[in-house]
């Protein structure tokens, strides 16, 4: 039985992987991106293999999703530059004093920083991030408040030594 269903994975596989990856490469204008999200709609298929009823809708289904995903990290990327290179035109400031929000995100306990890497790098919901962690969702609100502040008066002291 195991075998059969490797066969028909693998088959499956060779049919549908390279449109799906063209698929996901026009929409992402990257054939690297492209391949990992067609690869990550396999995977999640592997995974629910016994489950899926049909596998190829699945598969658009989840690459579809992945893409829309890759969109919204792409778009907070521009944003995040718009503001750092407006920031930087406005007020220059030396390469030593520049903080690393990825760092300062780093150094925050971690009770502090799992619940802002879910919500703003992964983009979940406080409702997703309040079941992931075990926590209530007042309880993760407050701890993105936390961790928010700490984020603002680290950068603060980055940018102005003086305070």
């Amino acid at each position: 039985m195991k075998r059969s269903r490797d066969r028909a994975a693998s088959e499956l596989f060779a049919a549908l992987y390279p449109r799906l990856a063209g698929w996901c490469r026009r929409l992402v204008d990257d054939d690297e991106t492209a391949h990992e999200i067609a690869s990550e709609a396999f995977t999640r298929l592997w995974a629910r293999w016994t489950s899926v009823e049909e596998p190829r809708g699945f598969l658009y289904v989840t690459a579809a999703n992945l893409v829309r995903d890759h969109w919204r990290k792409v778009q907070r990327e521009r944003r995040a530059m718009r503001r750092a290179t407006t920031e930087a035109a406005v007020r220059p400031h030396t390469e030593q004093s520049d903080p690393s929000v990825r760092l300062l995100v780093q150094s925050l306990p971690e009770r502090l920083r799992v619940p802002i890497l879910l919500h703003y790098y992964a983009d979940m919901p406080i409702r997703e991030v309040s079941v992931l962690t075990g926590r209530k969702e007042g309880t993760v609100k407050a701890d993105l408040h936390a961790a928010r502040e700490l984020l603002r008066v680290h950068l603060r002291r980055s940018l102005d030594p003086t305070l």
